[in-house]
């Protein structure tokens, strides 16, 4: 009998869970509510956890107040209503002879779920009721059931994979583990698109192994090598999509020389600088504060990328109050020394107002060769191009990007419409990145080929001040250059965090909004969005600020900021703001980000257990801007676990590094790799936390590969990668 070729993962992806024994249309369509479609999908569905039935403790040796998983058969059951109306299903299990109680209250199915003959585990903590022992509401999963659909009960007497199972849809993980065998024996042998040199290297165990091992383990020590190798391959084919992006992007890419001398950045705040001089020497001479020895390592890895053909793909990572802004600025001159124009891209129209204000500040005497002009020289030109830029204004500084009159424009998603064009778009930078797309970030930086006179790729920067874990990083930026900014200026004083949780701890922190408006400083006071809608943040904004002015901040000038407020009020009132008309803001998180009032000192909190850790650490970042001490104070009482974990990391760190991989710790990494992660690219087993040192193995196998041949070679892994894209990018990966 001829020996069956090995599968293509691919090949499993074309399969339906149709095709399979005992799924049938009912099955079938329980399966596809959760996301479980193909063999493929089966097959990357992994054990949740495992039960070793050849270590299995006995009953009787289970102590009280013990949590355990216990194997067992149902004995018997009963069920009726206590007499506070409650119902109440008894149930008996047996093992090795031993017996032992269940209790469900207020769960009257488990009476048709757990009749007489029924094995299933159940996991929960041994109490006392009336001298015997017994469990209570326990997590319950199902190994044999009642329809008689068991797939191999000898399985029970082993290692029991258990899986995520759904009441739901009605599928049990007994059911689901019996899917997960068919379909491996039915897939048979698996194509392992790395060879076997490689797999030695790096310690990998072949994929049909891997597969079986993490499924149907013999004994335990299965699954550890088998976990690796799956793991190795998640992390491998998402690091070999992005180096292929970015080798395409390289391919493709005709890039921008922009002149650059290092030693322009060596230049103290004061010092003279000629006419002559660049004008990143210049503005840095202007400054009024030197640069960090982060700011420099920084700007000269930025200078190297921009006097390079290949056009820059770089993310800056600050921490709040870590002076990217004066990177930005640099950067943008960079561009604008070569003949060029710089875009900057906000996320919102207050944050695009106040870079605007800043950089005609800070770039203020600064001036451009222009040949168009009579003296041949005139002013640098910053300009801001928003949604509310309309008519004559906007027909005007449209004029002066097609001409190039216009060397800076800063502005929001309006930057992205077709009717901007620029004579020579030399630098693009998005500032926020997480609150935009990838999709946006290709868009904008395509606008500088197909919307420039000069049909050239801008150098990219793309800057977030939400500090994000190295892991997380390399896995949804790993297609960009990473840069970090890890030194805070000299002189800037740690803004001192308090959890006020009593009714006099509350009182302190509206005493402390009192008394530093009394030395002719500012507050802040954020009101959470209770639910997702800007209706209802504004009417408890609203409410929230009448309250305050009415009570604890009585006397005070109290100010209203909210997302439903026009461009116009918010600017009339931030202007309030900074000039101390307005000495206290209530605010909702639409000051998240970027906004700057040297003057704040202090910001008040409401409902803080509301909020994720890095939106906690970025509002906190408003204030502690000047050289005043400031202060931060979280209120309300934190309803789970969660929550207090993050208000007391909170109060114990200002380090945004440490608080990043703090949160990763506590949410996990589904939610930091939402952005990137699309359709089957899901990492489904790797974690960032535990498997660094896998993923840094696989991103430069993944690296090596692209680098050997761009995988023109390795027609199997591209064919499983195809399996992971959506066939645009596909299209556009693979083309060649």
């Amino acid at each position: 009998m001829a020996e069956l070729a090995p599968r293509r993962l691919r090949a499993l992806g074309d399969i339906a869970v149709s095709q399979l024994r005992h799924i049938g249309p009912k099955r079938t369509e329980a399966l596809s509510s959760l996301g479980l479609e193909t063999v493929f999908d089966l097959l990357t569905l992994y054990p949740r956890r495992y039960i070793d039935r050849t270590r299995q403790v006995d009953l009787s040796d289970l102590m009280v107040g013990d949590e355990a998983a216990v194997f067992g058969e149902v004995k018997s059951s009963s069920s009726r209503r206590t007499r506070q109306g409650k119902s109440l299903v008894d149930v008996s299990i047996v093992d090795h002879g031993e017996t032992m109680k269940i209790a469900f209250f207020n769960q009257p199915w488990r009476a048709a779920q757990l009749v007489a003959g029924v094995q299933a585990i159940f996991f929960g903590k041994v109490s006392d009721f009336r001298g015997t022992r017994q469990m209570t509401n326990p997590v319950v999963d199902v190994i044999v059931g009642t329809s008689g659909e068991e797939r191999d009960a000898s399985r029970v007497g082993g290692i029991v994979a258990l899986y995520p199972a759904s009441g739901k849809a009605g599928v049990t993980s007994w059911e689901m583990g019996g899917f997960v065998e068919e379909s491996l024996k039915r897939a048979g042998p698996l194509l392992d698109p790395l060879d076997a040199d490689l797999r030695r290297d790096h310690s990998l165990v072949d994929r049909t192994a891997a597969y079986w091992g993490i499924h149907i383990p013999g004994d335990m020590a299965e699954v550890p090598p088998a976990r690796r190798r799956l793991v190795f391959d998640e992390f491998l084919r998402l690091q070999l999509l992005l180096a292929l992006r970015r080798r395409r992007l390289e391919e493709s890419s005709a890039g921008v020389r922009h002149p650059f001398d290092e030693h322009d950045l060596d230049v103290s705040p004061g010092s003279l600088s000629g006419e002559d001089s660049s004008l990143v020497r210049q503005f840095l001479a202007a400054h009024r504060f030197a640069l960090t020895g982060a700011q420099r390592r920084v700007l000269a890895e930025i200078g190297s990328d921009m006097s390079s053909a290949l056009p820059m793909h770089r993310l800056l990572q600050g921490d709040v109050g870590s002076g990217k802004t004066v990177v930005a600025l640099a950067t943008l001159l960079m561009a604008v020394d070569g003949g060029r124009q710089g875009a900057f891209m906000a996320p919102t129209e207050v944050l695009a107002e106040q870079h605007v204000a800043a950089l005609r500040a800070d770039l203020a005497g600064l001036t451009v060769r222009d040949d168009a002009v009579l003296g041949g020289e005139r002013d640098l030109v910053v300009q801001m191009l928003t949604g509310r830029v309309k008519g004559k204004e906007r027909q005007t500084i449209l004029s002066g990007l097609l001409s190039g009159g216009v060397d800076i424009v800063v502005g929001t998603h309006a930057l992205l419409t077709d009717d901007v064009r620029f004579a020579s778009l030399g630098a693009v930078i998005i500032d926020e990145q997480h609150r935009f797309g990838v999709e946006q970030r290709a868009l904008l930086r395509d606008k500088g080929r197909e919307h420039s006179g000069e049909a050239l790729d801008p150098d990219l920067l793309v800057m977030t001040a939400t500090p994000i874990p190295r892991t997380a990083a390399m896995v949804v930026f790993g297609d960009l250059d990473r840069s970090v900014l890890d030194e805070m200026p000299a002189g800037r004083r740690s803004i001192r965090t308090s959890w006020a949780q009593t009714t006099l701890e509350v009182q302190v922190a509206w005493q402390r909004v009192r008394d530093e408006v009394a030395a002719g400083r500012r507050a802040y006071v954020i009101c959470p969005l209770v639910e997702e809608s800007e209706r209802v943040e504004a009417t408890s904004a609203v409410a929230e600020r009448t309250r305050l002015a009415t009570h604890e901040l009585k006397g005070l000038s109290v100010g209203l900021l909210h997302g439903q407020m026009k461009g116009s009020e918010k600017d009339e009132v931030m202007a309030q703001f900074r000039a101390g008309e307005i000495q206290v803001l209530v605010a909702t998180v639409v000051i998240e980000v970027g906004v700057d009032v040297s003057e704040a000192s202090v910001i008040v909190i409401e409902d803080a257990w509301r909020f994720g850790l890095a939106q906690l650490h970025q509002l906190r970042g408003r204030v502690g801007r000047g050289d005043a001490q400031s202060y931060c104070y979280l209120l309300g009482e934190a309803p789970n676990d969660e929550g207090t974990q993050r208000l007391e990391a909170l109060v114990n760190s200002n380090d945004g590094f440490a608080l990043a991989e703090i949160d990763l710790d506590i949410r996990g990494e589904g939610t930091l790799l939402g952005a990137r992660q699309r359709g089957r690219s899901d990492l489904r087993l790797a974690s960032l936390r535990r498997d660094e040192e896998i993923l840094n193995e696989a991103r430069q196998v993944a690296l090596e590969l692209v680098a050997t041949d761009g995988l023109r070679d390795n027609e199997d892994l591209v064919d499983e990668l195809r399996l992971f894209v959506d066939d645009e990018e596909a299209r556009y990966l693979f083309r060649s």
